[in-house]
């Protein structure tokens, strides 16, 4: 293989590189003056509102149906939950944040009153076993 490389800056030219043809061609611009009619200037305003993240809920929702369902008030709250992500993404921040207060309350009450059931449910059976041990003693 026979590699031969030009040099475009060559001793001949000085050290410089070769002079280029300019290619002048004109071009027609219009100058902007001043309006040729005295009309008002028309403005128009956008209001472009941030995205505003409504929090949906949709865990803690779904952790309430799956382990405290209290009346079902887990599976309510995940239905608003899921209401409320598809109002986000339909752009209706208002609706979005109705459902999500709702799954919020929802998910409030089932949290609570599972609780109050667990330990409702615990004091009895911790009742019923004292009141069994002290007859069979006694």
């Amino acid at each position: 293989m026979n590699h031969t490389s030009q040099a475009f800056i060559t001793a001949a030219t000085g050290g410089l590189p070769p002079n280029y043809e300019r290619i002048e061609e004109e071009y027609e611009v219009a100058e902007l003056g001043a309006p040729h009619r005295s009309a008002s200037v028309r403005t128009t305003v956008f209001n472009v509102p941030r995205e505003v993240s409504v929090p949906d809920h949709v865990v803690w929702s779904l952790f309430n149906t799956l382990f405290m369902n209290f009346c079902c008030l887990g599976f309510t709250a995940y239905a608003y939950s899921v209401k409320c992500r598809d109002r986000q993404m339909a752009g209706d921040v208002t609706g979005a944040q109705a459902y999500a207060s709702t799954a919020k309350c929802l998910n409030i009450s089932s949290l609570v009153l599972s609780i109050l059931m667990v330990v409702t449910t615990m004091v009895a059976v911790a009742i019923i076993a004292l009141n069994t041990h002290c007859l069979q003693t006694g």
